[in-house]
């Protein structure tokens, strides 16, 4: 199979997959493994690879996700457990006090919590900040949790383009530049965006407003009588659970699993076993007990840990084998010598909806060079191509499937990636080409 037939292979597995999530013709784990065996037979059948090949892209694919896997598992039995302790009742409630009833400040508070928590560059320890503590609080409000996933995936992207940034240290490598000398280029649009951060939180409060979100307004549409009264039930089971008299410990803990999370160089699930660890032993003796209350959270935790395990099995079949390389070879072949003075403008038009079929590696490493290079034959400055790709790229990031942490985000919020997607697309592309219109005005 040449070049050409892996790409339109890889493009074919992307509209399929799409269409699976779109239309919920099955999970997003089943959904995976299910495009990427038949992508594995094609590749064998038609001898491009051997047996052995694909395994071993199947085997690096999931050893790219396992971290992954294993920090959702023990972060959402951690933050069950403060959740079950009591801790963020009283966090809540204090920030109810503050806010009130206020639905729009509630989404301005979530923004300003993702940017302040994203400083680090890691969109798994920004969900793992933002989603748990706010969660709640949209419950109380009735505001959908896609909403909280949509600010924070906004002002996540704006941050990301800090220069210890994973997109922006991709690219000023591949430029040869300071991570800092294009940081400065990047500023006025990364202060654009932060701007369309807040902005997207009050439009989106505003949103949740007319939909009848607060204390005071209407209940939402899909929630029956039978649900409320389900959900008094649970509330009456969470108070037996509550350990008021370990709020301070229980804080103290939280805080330290964070810092450690953010400034220790071990593998960023550890911290979260051992204070799962801590937690169980503190907040509740015996085993029996520890046991109840580790299963009352293990399957959310387990039903994730087997997307990012399938989704590690898509990566490695199309990023290891190539086929998004050659992908990335089509996509810039097709583009005619007389635009190529555009081509900065082309690619970051077309960022967004390309991000739902890369990997933050594969379209950099893959795409970038390659268009270097063409827009090095039209005159094109290869900074100028390399700051369309980041920004627009940026604003993406956080909700492509090809990125573990967005299955993440999806899992902590209780929310399907396909209506993680179906609410995000639109207005995410939106707000990066408003900032690439922004960029060329500079310019």
């Amino acid at each position: 199979m040449n070049e050409t037939m892996l790409a339109v292979l890889g493009f074919i597995t992307i509209i399929a997959l799409v269409v699976i999530f779109l239309k919920n013709l099955m999970g997003p784990a089943l959904a995976f493994v299910t495009v990427s065996t038949v992508d594995a037979v094609l590749l064998v059948a038609t001898g491009t690879f051997s047996l052995s090949d694909v395994g071993n892209f199947i085997k690096k694919g999931v050893a790219s996700t396992s971290p992954t896997a294993c920090l959702f598992l023990f972060s959402v039995v951690f933050f069950g457990i403060m959740t079950d302790a009591g801790m963020f009742d009283k966090i809540i409630n204090a920030l109810m006090k503050k806010v009130g009833n206020n639905v729009i400040g509630v989404a301005i508070m979530t923004c300003v919590i993702a940017m302040i928590g994203h400083l680090d560059g890691s969109g798994a320890s920004t969900f793992l900040i933002v989603i748990p503590a706010m969660l709640p609080i949209y419950k109380k409000l009735h505001m959908r949790p896609t909403t909280l996933l949509l600010i924070c995936v906004v002002a996540m992207g704006a941050m990301n383009l800090l220069p210890w940034g994973g997109p922006t240290l991709r690219v000023a490598t591949i430029l040869g530049v300071e991570p800092n000398v294009l940081w400065m280029k990047l500023l006025p649009m990364q202060g654009l965006g932060l701007v369309l951060g807040l902005a997207t939180a009050v439009i989106w409060g505003n949103v949740a407003l007319k939909r009848g979100a607060g204390l005071n307004g209407k209940l939402a549409l899909s929630e029956t009588a039978e649900e409320i009264e389900e959900e008094k039930k649970e509330n009456e089971d969470d108070a037996k659970l509550a350990r008021p008299k370990f709020f301070a410990f229980n804080i103290c803990l939280t805080v330290a699993v964070i810092l450690c999370l953010v400034f220790m160089p071990v593998p960023s699930y550890f911290p979260f076993m051992v204070g799962c660890t801590i937690a169980l032993v503190v907040n509740y003796g015996g085993a029996k007990m520890q046991s109840a209350i580790f299963k009352r959270h293990a399957d959310a935790a387990i039903m994730m840990a087997s997307t990012l395990f399938g989704a590690g099995v898509f990566l490695g079949m199309l990023d290891e084998s190539k086929i998004m390389t050659a992908m990335a070879g089509l996509l810039t072949a097709g583009i005619p010598a007389n635009m190529g003075v555009f081509l900065p403008i082309i690619i970051g038009v077309l960022s967004v909806p390309l991000s739902l079929g890369f990997s933050t590696d594969s379209y950099f490493y893959g795409i970038l060079p390659v268009l270097v290079t063409m827009g090095s034959q039209w005159g094109v400055d290869p900074m100028a191509t390399g700051i369309a790709m980041v920004v627009c790229r940026n604003c993406a990031t956080f909700i492509t499937p090809a990125v573990p942490a967005t299955f993440l985000g999806c899992g902590l919020a209780g929310v399907e990636i396909k209506d993680h997607i179906k609410t995000t697309f639109f207005w995410v592309w939106g707000v990066s080409i408003i900032c690439l219109l922004f960029g060329v005005i500079l310019r």
